[in-house]
């Protein structure tokens, strides 16, 4: 039984003071034994009872912090429904061995810094890839999609791993959303109330199409996608995904959020996050050079890279191609790979200036901004689309794939402190859509 329908039938009965329910939201599941248990979902609950005037809320002990987490409202933390009926009778505490009401002053939590280190990771590991290191810094800048297409040991795992080391922390608002979420999908870790730092969800490809996008019967949850929100979401091996599950992946890439329709109800969850794509360049991973002993055919690899479907490709903005390295390879870069510190220090100058140029629109990171604002108020400077014009004369890019080209730009003029992207800017961002080398 709920919280709520328990207090009801109390406060009916006389049990309770009816005067003293008035303005208390109730959330908590019932146990037979009168405890009462934790529930999802509790953060954007409580979100939404103050919205509708609620100035006080009753919940289990383990979700008061979560639900403290909201601003201007006072939360009883109560451990069975005998001592939620004492606090409302004015006594708590009344019932030797039970554990009394306990009262928290919701106070919304201070910014967070502005970057994220983990000790366990670092850029600096990833060697001889140093396409792949810039292109990762530029997706990290702009929150634009990668692909990285590469045999076995080339490091295309350890460069997604790391891609949260040089994100920015998330701030109040975008943590209070991100933690909503997984309270509603139950995936909240214990005793971690507010998550601060970009989620990183890399789902097996054997996942269903339910667990990427969300879905269920009677209840809606988010999946991997919408748990990805504000961060990243990678998938390895992508081409043994199924077909339809990387196609329902195209409308959260364009639209930032997964609309679940199922009979009689639909829910709406954001999936605003950094995909990244990593593959082998053939069914056997032996393609990569002629000594390597690839048995496969021409049309096998093919169909292998063509279950990653053109419409999909195209909504990713950058592309690395990365090759087998040798021991030169590994020791020429060891004294040039830079931390993930370093690199996320220039992330964050680039995103500052993006967001200055942004202030005062609903958007933050350039792979956000619709194509028409951008060429109407953002376009590159004269002469630097002259390369990208004959491309797409050529059928070599897509409408899409020019917005794209021209967002990349942008973030790489960020990067550089450029004032506006230029023919170099804007040639680099082509090669990097189209995966070839520069």
């Amino acid at each position: 039984m709920a919280l709520a329908m328990a207090i009801g039938v109390l406060a009916a009965a006389g049990a309770v003071p009816r005067k003293a329910i008035a303005g208390v939201m109730f959330f908590g599941e019932l146990g037979l034994d009168g405890r009462l248990r934790s529930v999802r979902g509790v953060l954007p609950a409580v979100a939404a009872a103050v919205q509708r005037g609620f100035g006080t809320v009753m919940v289990a002990a383990e979700n008061a912090a979560e639900a403290a987490l909201v601003p201007d409202v006072r939360v009883i933390s109560v451990g069975s429904l005998t001592a939620a009926a004492d606090w409302l009778r004015g006594v708590p505490g009344l019932h030797p061995g039970v554990t009394p009401a306990a009262v928290f002053t919701a106070e919304q939590p201070a910014d967070a810094p502005s970057r994220r280190t983990r000790k366990d990771m670092d850029l600096a590991e990833v060697l001889g890839q140093s396409t792949a290191r810039k292109a990762l810094e530029i997706c990290a800048a702009g929150g634009h999609h990668l692909s990285l297409l590469g045999p076995p040991g080339a490091g295309k795992t350890m460069l997604a791993e790391r891609l949260p080391t040089i994100l920015p922390r998330l701030a109040v608002p975008q943590a209070l959303e991100v933690t909503s979420i997984h309270s509603v999908a139950g995936a909240l870790p214990p005793h971690v109330p507010l998550l601060t730092e970009p989620p990183f969800l890399a789902p097996h490809h054997t996942a269903s199409k339910a667990a990427i996008v969300g879905g269920g019967s009677g209840s809606l949850r988010p999946g991997a996608a919408s748990l990805a929100h504000r961060g990243v979401l990678f998938l390895d091996e992508a081409p043994e995904f199924n077909r339809d599950v990387l196609d329902a992946l195209r409308q959260p890439l364009e639209s930032g959020e997964i609309t679940l329709a199922r009979s009689g109800i639909s829910a709406r969850f954001p999936a605003r996050f950094t995909l990244v794509l990593a593959a082998n360049p053939c069914p056997c991973a032996k393609a990569a050079g002629p000594s390597e002993g690839c048995s496969c055919t021409a049309s096998a690899r093919r169909r292998y890279l063509g279950k990653l479907s053109g419409p999909l490709l195209d909504r990713v903005d950058v592309k690395v191609e990365l090759l087998p390295l040798g021991r030169k390879e590994l020791l020429n870069d060891r004294g040039l790979a830079e931390s993930s510190e370093t690199v996320a220090a220039r992330v964050a100058a680039a995103r500052e200036r993006a967001a200055a140029r942004l202030a005062g629109t609903p958007w933050r990171v350039n792979a956000e901004v619709p194509g028409s604002e951008l060429r109407r108020d953002w376009p590159p400077g004269r002469g630097a689309l002259t390369t990208l014009e004959r491309a797409l004369e050529r059928g070599r890019i897509t409408a899409r794939g020019v917005v794209k080209v021209i967002r990349v730009a942008w973030t790489i003029a960020d990067l550089t402190g450029t004032g506006r992207p230029g023919r170099d800017e804007c040639d680099v961002a082509l090669f990097l859509w189209l995966g070839v080398a520069q």
